[in-house]
């Protein structure tokens, strides 16, 4: 497997990185089994791994951390923080007084004395971004967080970190977490342009676009999806089949399969070679539940797609298009009716 440089930072990355939302209560709740997903991607070659507080109320860290017992040197650990973790307002946010008490819960469940990765889960409109940064920025100095990242920010908001953290003399976000996918490509007319002209590395999840993409939502076919994560009301204009947006995707489904089929692919391999094909994004975010998952998503990291397997896919979806604007995880707060004078 060819390994990547992270933006500027001089690590060295896998294109594919093993989300782990799957792992626990939300998805797999077989510890052993989920144990094995992840070294099973360690033997790979993947060597880089992203969790979150969030994932099964932290469940999904705690069996991170007993499934790098013994190999933790040789991963680059990314978790994340920002989303409640509780009923208490103050546990979630990007306030200082969260995040210094979160980052600790976090060491303690995945066994670790310091993360590769801290990110923010979501931008925060009622905190100023120099707080957050500030916080962060002590925690790197601290020796608890090696760097720092964002996920699902805007463009202007990625921009605005970027410009605070120099005016400010802190450590910057280094990274972005956003969503790509060939039914999600609205990252690639602003967000994958700003990443790259900040040097930023990117981790880009949801590949198969929440399983659309993985073969098993069929034109004609009923389909639900599997996981209690993607149940919660929040998802629910993703899947939902009455909206005339998630019908479009499931014709423009048929066309990628047959595309696929003609170049010799799964529809899975299409989809992740694609995304790590975009020179602004460093590694996709694979997040299998059962090992048949991991093992035919493992092969899209040594696909090659031809110019002309890139064109189709452009006649299919047009660049910069998300077909239904709900599968985008930003912008929520602008476009909220409060914030159109309504």
């Amino acid at each position: 497997m060819e390994y990547r440089k992270l933006g500027r930072t001089g690590v060295s990355v896998s294109p594919l990185c093993l989300g782990t939302m799957m792992f626990g209560p939300w998805g797999n709740q077989d510890e052993a089994d989920s144990i094995r997903i992840i070294h099973r991607a360690l033997d790979a070659g993947i060597n880089f791994v992203d969790t979150a507080d969030v994932y099964s109320e932290g469940e999904s860290e705690r069996i991170v951390g007993k499934a790098l017992k013994g190999r933790r040197d040789d991963v680059v650990l990314a978790t994340k923080f920002f989303m409640p973790m509780g009923e208490d307002v103050n546990h979630r946010g990007g306030s200082r007084r969260w995040i210094i008490q979160e980052v600790e819960n976090s060491l303690c469940r995945l066994q670790t004395d310091h993360l590769d990765l801290y990110q923010v889960h979501r931008p925060s409109p009622d905190t100023d971004v120099k707080e957050t940064l500030g916080a962060l920025n002590d925690l790197v100095h601290q020796g608890k967080v090696r760097y720092i990242g964002s996920s699902s920010y805007s463009a202007s908001q990625i921009v605005e970190a970027q410009w605070t953290a120099r005016k400010r003399h802190l450590q910057r976000f280094v990274t972005e977490q956003p969503p790509y996918s060939l039914l999600v490509r609205g990252i690639e007319e602003d967000v994958l342009p700003t990443i790259q002209r900040h040097g930023m590395g990117s981790l880009t999840y949801s590949p198969l676009s929440g399983g659309w993409l993985s073969g098993r939502w069929r034109k004609g076919e009923d389909s639900s999806p599997t996981s209690s994560a993607r149940k919660r009301a929040a998802l629910a204009d993703r899947f939902n089949l009455t909206l005339e947006a998630n019908q479009r995707k499931l014709e423009v489904v048929e066309n990628l399969i047959t595309l696929a089929d003609e170049a010799g692919l799964t529809l899975i391999e299409l989809a992740i070679a694609f995304v790590i094909r975009h020179p602004a994004v460093t590694s996709a975010i694979i997040g299998p539940r059962t090992m048949e998952q991991l093992e035919s998503q493992l092969p899209a990291a040594n696909v090659t797609l031809s110019t002309d397997i890139l064109d189709r896919i452009d006649e299919i979806v047009p660049p910069g298009l998300t077909i239904n604007p709900a599968d985008n995880s930003y912008g929520t707060t602008e476009l909220a009716a409060t914030a159109r004078r309504r």
